[in-house]
């Protein structure tokens, strides 16, 4: 309501159920598309961790400390979950500066797309492209080595 009144307050009454109808809509689809990226990025990163529960953790900090691991992993597990992580870092560098930077604000600081356009300086819809793409790339680049996460 208040996106309908704030932008098109000047409209005529008869326009304004189907203008409010698509405001719906597309803050609904932007909802569940957000949810998804995210629900994507955060399975991606827990599936790494050794079982903690802790929100305040960085996943690759927990990775790499070894005395926080269960008993049930073995020296095995850890090699391999630390050669993901150094696989992952490296992947990351490997993306152009302005991909990185929308990325890591976007999914490791957790900012929202208009912070992350107010710290990056751009728009809106540049962040998304350079979020969509470089997780496209840090995907494939993933899947390339063999990493299905």
């Amino acid at each position: 309501m208040l996106k309908l009144a704030d932008k098109y307050g000047a409209k005529p009454a008869a326009e304004l159920p189907m203008l409010f109808q698509r405001i719906l809509q597309n803050t609904i689809r932007d909802f569940y598309r957000r949810q998804k990226v995210r629900s994507r990025w955060v399975t991606l990163f827990t599936a790494l961790s050794p079982g903690r529960e802790d929100d305040d953790t960085d996943p690759l900090e927990t990775l790499e400390s070894a005395d926080t691991s269960g008993p049930l992993e073995g020296p095995a597990d850890r090699l391999e979950q630390s050669q993901v992580v150094e696989v992952i870092e490296k992947e990351l560098q490997r993306l152009p500066q302005r991909q990185r930077q929308a990325f890591l604000l976007r999914y490791w600081e957790e900012l929202d797309v208009a912070e992350t356009a107010a710290v990056m300086g751009c728009s809106q819809g540049s962040v998304k492209t350079h979020c969509s793409r470089a997780a496209h790339a840090l995907a494939a680049a993933l899947r390339a080595k063999g990493i299905e996460l």
